[in-house]
């Protein structure tokens, strides 16, 4: 299998494995979605990393598959493709992209999916497809955009240039930098901190956040008063407003 799905004490690793440089091909993506769906369908998966290895997260597409590829087959495949990387950036959990050496085109794309990214000091980041004659097609324009804002985003877009790890960190395209040995092991620091947090009002905090952007404020503050109000028929909030109360903050355990 060219991406696999290991679950360890509440944490899934969805982890890319083909080979030099985890290119993704239609194979791939397809994998990824259905590795995507399974973990947000699995009750044993509470927090989920990405990862490519120690050496490459994903150095792009297959230029050689998309190479034969004419106009009428890639309007038939670019739904698919998008909706395999959205598959991922919907998981109703936890998700933290753990980054190694390159991730370039599709593979910066599949880092934009997660909700939080820690990158190696050696990693290399960018969208490089204009220097194709194309632009990002898996959700760069779009993912990337809302996260450093439009003005860099289209820098990034337009020259195809990579940025290493402390550019990335300084623009926001990544959120911790770390030595390139850690990177994976601090990932799963994250992910398995929040693996043990409350599991519907992590939901409700990422969708709040994540439909919220989608629309206007009022709208947002809607979606979040609805999931706010809905929370308080868990169990959860009331063990940990229990123990707020009689032990302190940060002690509840949660169901």
């Amino acid at each position: 299998m060219t991406v696999n799905l290991e679950v360890s004490a509440g944490v899934g690793t969805i982890r890319l494995d083909r080979p030099p440089m985890n290119a993704l091909d239609i194979a791939t993506q397809d994998r990824i979605k259905e590795l995507a769906e399974e973990a947000t369908r699995r009750d044993d998966v509470r927090a989920v990393i990405v990862y490519g290895g120690e050496k490459v997260f994903a150095a792009g597409a297959d230029i050689k598959e998309m190479q034969n590829m004419d106009h009428a087959a890639m309007v038939l495949r670019s739904r698919a493709l998008q909706d395999s990387f959205t598959a991922v950036a919907r998981i109703p959990k936890p998700v933290v992209a753990a980054v190694t050496g390159y991730a370039l085109g599709g593979g910066c794309e599949l880092a934009l999916c997660a909700d939080y990214r820690i990158a190696a000091d050696n990693a290399k980041l960018g969208q490089p497809e204009i220097l194709l004659g194309l632009i990002p097609g898996a959700g760069g324009t779009q993912r990337l955009s809302r996260l450093v804002g439009p003005s860099k985003a289209k820098d990034l877009i337009f020259t195809g240039r990579m940025v290493k790890a402390e550019e990335a960190l300084a623009i926001g395209l990544v959120d911790r930098v770390v030595p390139a040995a850690e990177v994976y092991e601090q990932a799963h620091a994250w992910a398995a901190k929040l693996a043990q947090g409350p599991a519907l009002a992590l939901r409700a905090a990422k969708e709040s956040v994540d439909a919220g952007l989608e629309t206007d404020i009022d709208t947002g503050l809607a979606i979040e008063r609805t999931w706010f109000a809905g929370l308080f028929a868990t169990e959860d909030r009331e063990r940990g407003m229990r123990s707020f109360v009689e032990e302190g903050p940060g002690k509840a355990k949660f169901v």
